[in-house]
């Protein structure tokens, strides 16, 4: 396929696209993770107990409610970026993120209003999942429509450079106020500053996201078919469940190796809070750098290669490395193992808002890939954690690694059904 000639003034136009979606995208997910990174110091504000593993289930607990509001975030988003526009869907998704993290930033905690205190958490954390949910649908969208053709996998990999680049930021911020703070003031105040930052920045992605182009025309936005489910499951059904049947495992091992690395380090190999904050930001430093990497790679290899050897490396891999970080005490060699899962990680993410864009026409491709995304993402991505620190508390978390792995081979199973090439968005614009 010939890569289509671009004049310098639309070139720079769809770059600087990119980087308006994806600034909310960074945005999103920095509020979004903050919450998992500052959990163990607010915990017991919200949560009072005297067992500190109770206190993590319970905002454990409180991340996955935010994580199974957004299906619901997924058809909402998805159906609004199909009938009223990309652009008008991002702009409404970041507003709300902001909301909430301004909520959780100045809340009461359990000490001044008791029961309260938790329950509003948990709305405020709902609403951040519905925003979540319609974000990555909506992003994923206007990425891959906005991509130059013959550079797709690379231009829409920037999609998970800001989304773990707000995980980043969230580490690092946390990382910063671990020095500058006393381990008192950060379970005191010190947690609520990384939310309040959050939602100054949502109001600057805000401002860029206004000045974007819409991708749709007025003609697919009024299409009957544009953002209604039931044309999505009568002529898409199959399209909707494969990208069900590979995203549910990609989540799966997106949120073992991500999220949840941070506190297996602590919980289960024992090492000191600090030091596997240091692993965790390292190494996702350099996963935020594969990106680009192996989307690229997947512009050369084609992206239905990339998703293949994303499942069967996973599925070999993912045991030994859980077995061995189990037991080891060298930071070194966990930052080395933990890089590795996620440089096979990385052959799914780089490509993953595209792989489902590719697979449904303008009219239903938000709410195609929003829904499908979210709905896998929430049932296996949202309770990775809550599974493992459940089969932790009984003494079986050897099985947690034998699922990750189960699920990384229906992902490769699924992934086999994807067509050789694009499906949709090889002609559009």
């Amino acid at each position: 396929m010939t890569t289509p000639h671009y004049t310098g003034e639309e070139r720079s136009k769809r770059i600087f696209a990119i980087v308006g979606a994806s600034s909310g995208n960074l945005v999103e997910w920095f509020d979004f993770y903050v919450y998992a990174f500052c959990a163990i110091y607010f915990a017991p504000a919200f949560f009072p107990s005297d067992n500190p593993t109770v206190q993590l289930l319970n905002t454990a607990g409180v991340f996955a409610a935010g994580f199974l509001m957004r299906p619901i975030g997924g058809w909402l988003f998805g159906r609004l970026a199909d009938k009223r526009g990309r652009k008008h869907s991002m702009m409404i998704s970041v507003l709300m993120m902001c909301a909430g993290s301004l909520v959780i930033a100045f809340m009461p905690t359990y000490a001044t209003i008791g029961a309260w205190a938790p329950a509003i958490l948990l709305m405020a954390r709902m609403f951040q999942g519905l925003s979540v949910g319609g974000e990555y649908g909506a992003t994923a969208t206007y990425m891959s429509e906005v991509a130059l053709r013959g550079q797709r996998g690379f231009f829409a990999s920037f999609q998970y450079v800001t989304l773990i680049g707000g995980q980043l930021l969230a580490v690092l911020l946390v990382v910063i106020l671990q020095q500058v703070l006393s381990e008192e003031e950060l379970r005191a105040w010190g947690w609520r500053i990384p939310f309040v930052v959050g939602a100054c920045a949502a109001v600057i992605s805000l401002l860029l996201r206004r000045s974007l182009e819409e991708t749709t025309t007025a003609e697919q936005r009024a299409d009957k078919d544009a953002g209604s489910i039931a044309a999505l499951f009568k002529h898409h059904k199959a399209a909707f469940i494969t990208v069900l049947g590979y995203t549910a495992g990609g989540s799966l091992i997106f949120y073992t190796f991500t999220t949840y690395m941070q506190k297996y380090l602590v919980n289960t190999a024992g090492m000191h809070a600090k030091t596997a904050s240091y692993i965790m930001t390292g190494a996702l430093f350099l996963y935020m750098c594969m990106q680009p990497v192996f989307g690229m790679l997947s512009d050369k290899i084609g992206r239905r290669n990339s998703m293949l050897w994303f499942g069967a490396l996973g599925t070999l891999c993912t045991l030994p490395i859980l077995l061995t970080l189990k037991t080891t005490t060298s930071p070194i060699l966990a930052f080395v193992l933990i890089t590795l899962a996620l440089a096979i990680v990385s052959f799914y993410t780089s490509i993953s808002g595209l792989v489902k864009a590719e697979m449904f026409p303008p009219q239903v491709r938000a709410l195609g890939v929003g829904l499908a995304y979210a709905v896998a993402n929430a049932l296996f991505g949202g309770s990775a954690e809550y599974v493992a620190l459940g089969l932790k508390s009984i003494g079986m978390e050897n099985t947690f690694y034998w699922y990750v792995t189960a699920m990384m081979a229906v992902a490769f199973l699924f992934s086999l059904r994807l067509p050789k090439q694009a499906a949709y968005l090889h002609h559009d614009h």
